[in-house]
């Protein structure tokens, strides 16, 4: 047996240490115990570089081995392996040219900035709100909305209130479940807007990452919080409630933003209405002109298909021409023709004169036409501007228009449907 540190064979025993013979080497003065199993030849231990532990010649022979092989040797041996051939193919694909102009590679990277500007702004500016539940009640979607208009995101919620007030409600249990801090002050006049401008005074020492907050109060005594925080270079949104609307002012920039309670969404500014209402015509205009094409494409075929039977079948029974009524024509027509030679209806045979005009026009341009009653009255009324029943009771000939043409020598009725068919005796 040898000291452990200097070899020397001369040592001599030094008492018992945990039931094991402690011995003293008498060259050096190192204290070393007895070794519990007979050691390994001389010739198979080497020594580390601290003295103490011992390696095999094996284990110093592989250590060896490996200190020998080159940086490349190591590096073809490690690309052998699956894994490595694996991640060389993939690097491969990702950076090639049609990989990095590819949808999929854009969309990634489009995540990418999208979860890293999140992160950004996490790290470096919230928002906060202010509330003064006696004054403004605030739904869970009035503050999504509010945390929309935000820049940064809304993580801390601040209600000010007397809670013990019986007209505050349950208003102190849904604010906490939201996860609002609750702060507790005492009855009396503008408790709340006072403790909310001592807190605003040093928000910047409790929240140092804050950039934006959000003063809910329509009380006018909250100006002067909202000026402290402009000037302590915060973003400061002013919310109050008129009617059934939020008004979102940024006291920075003076831009106002709406919010409707009972509809739960924004109200849009004049000129988004206008653009939208201009979108909507488009679209409408759009359509009807599709439809028209449409319209157009079918008639076309049509016509083609019947030239084709036409001329396919001579012997095919002719198709009767579908007659309408002229409307716009012969209305037209009856204007142009009879305003010309107007004269004011003065007395019976001027009425009968100017019926049996306009009846004589249509029986021209539309012979197949029936004209009823009510008709004829329409096309009084387009052409003197009167309605026929006015014009009969001002020349006190009858109670209405019907009555009269009844008791005319000059016309009949001849009753078709619900309607009666105006037909006149003589035309001049």
């Amino acid at each position: 047996m040898k000291c452990p540190r200097c070899e020397s064979t001369l040592y001599r025993k030094n008492g018992r240490r945990n039931d094991k013979q402690n011995y003293l080497c008498k060259n050096c003065g190192k204290q070393f115990l007895e070794p519990t199993c007979s050691p390994l030849p001389e010739t198979e231990l080497i020594a580390n570089s601290n003295g103490h532990s011992q390696l095999t010649m094996n284990e110093a022979s592989e250590l060896a081995s490996v200190k020998k092989l080159s940086a490349e040797q190591f590096t073809e041996k490690n690309l052998s392996s699956f894994s490595s051939v694996l991640a060389e193919k993939l690097l491969q694909t990702i950076l090639s040219p049609d990989w990095l102009e590819s949808t999929a590679f854009n969309q990634l990277s489009q995540n990418i900035w999208q979860k890293t500007e999140i992160k950004h702004k996490f790290e470096t500016g919230i928002s906060l709100l202010l509330l003064d539940a006696e004054n403004l009640k605030l739904d869970i979607n009035s503050e999504l909305f509010l945390a929309n208009v935000c820049e940064y995101p809304l993580q801390v919620k601040i209600a000010f209130a007397n809670w013990k007030n019986p007209s505050i409600g349950k208003q102190d249990i849904e604010l906490y479940n939201r996860g609002y801090q609750l702060v507790h002050v005492p009855g009396g006049k503008d408790g709340a807007d006072a403790k909310m401008i001592a807190f605003g005074a040093r928000v910047l020492q409790s929240y140092p990452t804050v950039k934006e907050i959000l003063v809910c109060s329509g009380d006018g005594i909250l100006i002067h919080l909202c000026n402290e925080l402009q000037n302590q270079g915060l973003i400061v949104y002013w919310v109050r409630r008129k009617g059934q609307s939020l008004h979102v002012e940024n006291r920075n920039t003076g831009k106002l933003a709406h919010y409707s309670i009972t509809m739960a969404t924004e109200v849009p500014s004049l000129e988004l209405v206008i653009e939208q209402i201009q979108d909507l015509i488009k679209n409408e205009q759009n359509s009807i002109n599709a439809r028209l094409h449409s319209l157009v494409a079918i008639a076309s075929l049509f016509a083609e298909r019947c030239n084709i039977d036409t001329n396919d079948n001579p012997r095919q029974p002719e198709i009767e021409e579908i007659v309408s009524l002229p409307e716009q024509l012969s209305t037209k027509a009856i204007k142009e023709e009879v305003q010309q030679n107007f004269t004011p209806i003065s007395n019976k045979e001027t009425l009968n004169k100017f019926l049996l005009k306009i009846i004589q026009d249509f029986q021209m341009n539309s012979p197949k036409t029936k004209l009823s009653v009510s008709k004829l009255g329409t096309e009084i009324q387009k052409i003197t501007g009167e309605s026929p029943n006015s014009i009969v009771k001002k020349l006190k000939l009858a109670s209405n228009f019907t009555k009269y043409l009844q008791s005319s020598s000059a016309f009949t009725l001849k009753q078709s449907g619900k309607e009666y068919e105006v037909i006149p005796l003589f035309l001049e």
